[in-house]
């Protein structure tokens, strides 16, 4: 009887696991998603800074949230902040921005933007604020399906006034 009840046991075992790969070998895997059309950036740069009082280099960080519609739309909201230089001079702001990616068919990839929104600057107490727009140009080098890196020029201008600023940018954008 004891063997009995083994070799049943030992039918039973093999015949799920025989199951099982003939199950595995209808199975087909979904594809891997490797990132959405969101994506998050970083940048660092430099300002020089033209304001009513002077003419004045100083450090820039900035960041922000976009998305991406198609290969060679994107958008994204960003504040910018230049300031920390010698004479404290520094000018703020927050942009709602539209970029052309101009394809390339590789990880490298040209693009142009322009931006509008609010901007603000404060030199030696002289303050000045309102609608900013800005324009961009830059190259985007993929680093990984989900990170790249960018590296560009964008000059910034509160609109009717004499703050406005050249810039030199290197960030990392990652979609998520």
């Amino acid at each position: 009887m004891k063997y009995v009840i083994k070799a049943l046991l030992g039918l039973g075992l093999l015949a799920g696991v025989s199951s099982t790969a003939a199950l595995a070998a209808d199975y087909t895997p979904e594809p891997v998603v490797t990132a959405s059309n969101f994506y998050i950036r970083g940048d660092l740069g430099w300002s020089w800074l033209d304001t009513v009082n002077n003419n004045d280099g100083v450090f820039l960080l900035g960041g922000g949230l976009g998305y991406k519609f198609n290969e060679n739309l994107r958008t994204d909201a960003r504040v910018d902040y230049a300031g920390v230089g010698s004479d404290n001079h520094e000018f703020g702001s927050v942009l709602g921005n539209v970029y052309f990616d101009i394809p390339t068919n590789s990880i490298v990839t040209p693009y142009v933007g322009a931006g509008l929104g609010y901007g603000w600057s404060d030199d030696r107490g002289d303050n000045e604020s309102g609608v900013t727009y800005a324009l961009m140009a830059g190259v985007e080098v993929n680093l990984t399906d989900n990170l790249s890196a960018d590296v560009g020029y964008r000059f910034r201008q509160i609109i009717d006034s004499d703050t406005y600023a050249n810039e030199a940018l290197v960030g990392l954008r990652y979609s998520f």
